[in-house]
């Protein structure tokens, strides 16, 4: 008789969606392999963090959390997974209770690696060139917690290069997850009462190019048809995805989310030539006035980079104009970070820090009211909601997301989980919308 207690993992995910789903399915194979999985803030026989490097601050944040770890438990094994382990495997395993540094492929031998080293005690590299790598790395997910939203993954790598960006170095070129594998864990989830799904990865735009067979738009039409799927939602996509055909054929399948996150970075033309980007300010503006006469209401937000070398005050104020024209319901403001091995790491006129957080102020402000001048027009509307959980503050309510990702309150407990309802908004609150269910007899048969 076996009487050795169960091992413990815990788990931190640093960083984008994929990240979230390269997490849950290396979970799984620990719990396969008989672990218990418990809050990372718990002593743990393993803890695996999966990590982070887009930025300096990511980097920094991974080796905080690693520390953190090792600080709570000395003897634990530590794996250090994902981009910032890629790119700085030495440095990774020189962090104090690191045995494990696994990169950005081969994350399903993740409990190989991680009972080799506590049982030979030895520090384990297991980082591979990943720019070699031409294979989608399969991990599908069998199990599943939540009965509302999941994130799935299909697609890895990026071919863009953009300027000031590791990540294809990171995550390596370009890989579709076979249309096969995507449908069947579709019916895993739709089985397992999901009824909306979040398509993620790298570059998703992407998809099917290596595979030469297939695109997103196919795969999409394949994943609509899925009974109990009644959301499709898209992660990030760039701008030039969005040709009027493509966004023509969009508009036939009712159940992809009229939310897009279309990454801008700048606004100014000579800016996104610097980047690298593959489009103008122009070509952006016209992409979306298409969609947004194609697609009446979308939310459209997007990523802003302030301070990227060489941003002028003027291109600075081209941005600024630009966001306030485009009006997008949000906007995520970072400033530039320099990143070694990327090309605008070595460019001439780096921005002063400074110069960087006030622009970031000034962006912030105005995405803030762009956000509430969009939910605003919800008011005295009915709208429908996805409810996934009780609201954290207030007692007596439930949330949940309209398909355009509007987060809405209504008075409700556990009854409306999973639930997609009609909701009459009485109030636009500042970033969400309160209302009240307009019943619980029998959920409504369309999202739109």
């Amino acid at each position: 008789m076996n009487l050795s207690p169960q091992k413990r993992v815990a788990f931190y995910t640093l960083g984008c969606k994929t990240n979230q789903y390269d997490t849950e399915a290396m979970q799984e194979r620990f719990v396969k392999k008989g672990y218990k999985v418990v809050s990372f803030n718990e002593p743990s026989d393993v803890y695996v963090v999966n990590t982070c490097t887009v930025t300096n601050l990511g980097d920094r944040k991974s080796r905080q959390i690693v520390r953190k770890a090792h600080r709570t438990n000395p003897n634990a094994v530590i794996a250090v997974v994902g981009c910032y382990a890629q790119q700085a495997a030495e440095e990774v395993l020189s962090i104090p209770g690191v045995r494990v540094a696994l990169g950005t492929q081969n994350r399903n031998r993740i409990v190989e690696y991680v009972e080799m080293a506590e049982t030979e005690d030895i520090c384990i590299n297991a980082v591979e060139d990943i720019m070699k790598v031409r294979e989608f790395e399969d991990t599908p997910i069998e199990s599943f917690e939540g009965k509302t939203r999941a994130v799935l993954k299909i697609q890895e790598g990026c071919n863009q290069f953009c300027s000031y960006c590791i990540i294809p170095h990171a995550r390596g070129p370009v890989r579709s997850r076979k249309p096969v594998s995507v449908m069947e864990e579709v019916q895993r989830l739709a089985d397992a009462g999901f009824k909306e799904i979040v398509l993620t990865g790298i570059h998703i735009a992407s998809y099917g190019r290596d595979l030469k067979t297939t695109n997103l738009l196919e795969l999409l039409k394949s994943i609509h048809e899925v009974e109990g799927i009644r959301r499709i939602r898209l992660g990030s996509i760039e701008p030039t995805l969005l040709t009027p055909e493509f966004v023509r054929r969009l508009r036939q399948l009712p159940k992809v989310c009229r939310h897009y996150h279309i990454s801008l970075q700048s606004g100014s033309s000579t800016v996104l030539k610097r980047m690298n980007r593959k489009y103008t300010a122009e070509q952006y503006r016209d992409i979306v006035r298409n969609l947004r006469r194609e697609i009446p209401e979308a939310a459209i937000t997007t990523d802003v980079m302030v301070g990227f070398p060489g941003e002028t005050q003027e291109e600075f104020m081209e941005t600024r104009a630009f966001v306030e024209e485009i009006a997008f319901s949000r906007i995520h403001v970072f400033p530039y970070s320099p990143r070694k091995g990327t090309p605008a790491a070595s460019f001439a006129d780096q921005v002063p820090a400074g110069i960087k957080e006030k622009r970031s102020r000034q962006l912030i402000a105005l995405g803030r009211s762009l956000e509430q001048a969009y939910i605003k027009q919800f008011e005295g509307r009915q709208v429908m909601v996805l409810f996934e959980e009780e609201h954290p503050d207030l007692e007596g309510c439930y949330e949940g997301y309209t398909d355009q990702y509007v987060r809405v309150i209504v008075q409700g407990g556990p009854e409306l989980e999973g639930k997609l309802l009609p909701v009459m908004v009485e109030e636009a609150l500042e970033g969400c919308l309160k209302g009240r269910t307009m019943g619980l007899n029998k959920e409504a048969e369309s999202d739109k």
